[in-house]
């Protein structure tokens, strides 16, 4: 064969092999780009539903003005003094999202309702929470712990979790009040807080717990509608105030904190998978910070230990 022709069948030979890898690769880039859109038309329906709540979240959380006593005393910042926004336009925007929460029958109806709801809590001139962070902001005391242990404790929180000083002693602020309230120790709160969402009010886990305490929207509807809906999960008081009597309950039901926090974990079996010793563990830290002795009370039976 002559040269000239050997070296055309190679030239091809090559140009071929080439043009293959070429296919190769434009198949493989392909293929990842068909798999990427296919993830992202199933992520993004959940992802604009979730960017959904967390509007209305931010909308029932900071609905409220503080009252204006409280900022006089407290000389609250501009930041945090919160306006009422227009109702009639959050029921409006609302009406989808209770399509999806069991009202597809009459969204309009249940938008409405919502719309009083709010309505309704903005009347009271503030939340709860925004009174926790107004008393904060003017260092009112708190019942139950002296001025230097909510210090160490608020201090330990801000410092571990991250957050701001001021919110960390809203927190335990609500904290101590849910306590008396449900005959709780106000540390086994925060350490359940700690535990299930490290302080994050926005937390959702894959199973659809949500904010502080990793409440399951679904299963405590009926909870979160007394508190202005479920969009009020992640309000950070109500969150509380809703997993503080689901853990009361448990510990009640159990007999035992250890056995309640294995209730509220939604162990079955004899094992809690650790959850327990973890929260408990915390809970000896916040003591050593705050310097109050942890007490294991039994809601409704006084206090034990």
């Amino acid at each position: 064969m002559p040269a000239a022709a050997r070296r055309l069948r190679r030239g091809a030979s090559q140009a071929l092999l080439i043009l293959g890898e070429c296919i190769h690769v434009s198949a493989i880039y392909l293929g990842l780009a068909v798999l990427t859109t296919l993830g992202l038309s199933l992520a993004l329906p959940s992802m604009r539903e979730q960017s959904q709540q967390l509007h209305e979240a931010v909308l029932a959380m900071f609905q409220n003005q503080p009252a204006t006593d409280v900022l006089e005393q407290a000389d609250v910042p501009e930041w945090a003094q919160f306006t009422r926004p227009d109702f009639d336009d959050v029921a409006s925007s609302l009406a989808d999202a209770f399509n999806q929460q069991g009202h597809a029958d009459d969204p309009d109806s249940a938008a409405a309702d919502r719309a009083a709801q709010l309505d309704s809590l903005a009347s009271e001139g503030q939340t709860r929470f925004a009174q926790a962070l107004a008393d904060s902001l003017a260092d009112q005391p708190v019942s139950g712990i002296s001025a230097a242990q909510r210090h160490g404790l608020g201090s330990y929180l801000a410092r571990k979790y991250q957050i701001s000083r001021s919110v960390a002693d809203a927190l335990l602020r609500t904290a101590f009040t849910l306590g008396a309230e449900l005959g709780l120790d106000p540390q086994l709160i925060l350490a359940v807080v700690a535990i299930e969402s490290r302080y994050n009010p926005f937390a959702e886990s894959p199973v659809g717990a949500q904010g502080l305490m990793q409440v399951m929207t679904r299963v405590h509807r009926d909870k979160l509608q007394a508190e202005g809906g479920v969009v009020s999960v992640f309000d950070p008081g109500v969150n509380m105030r809703v997993g503080g009597r689901i853990l009361a309950d448990c510990i009640r039901r159990r007999g035992s904190v250890a056995g309640g926090l294995a209730c509220y974990v939604g162990a079955t079996g004899p094992g809690d998978g650790g959850y327990g010793a973890k929260v408990l563990a915390e809970r000896r830290r916040m003591a050593l910070a705050s310097g109050l002795a942890p007490v294991d009370r039994i809601p409704g039976k006084g206090a034990a230990g």
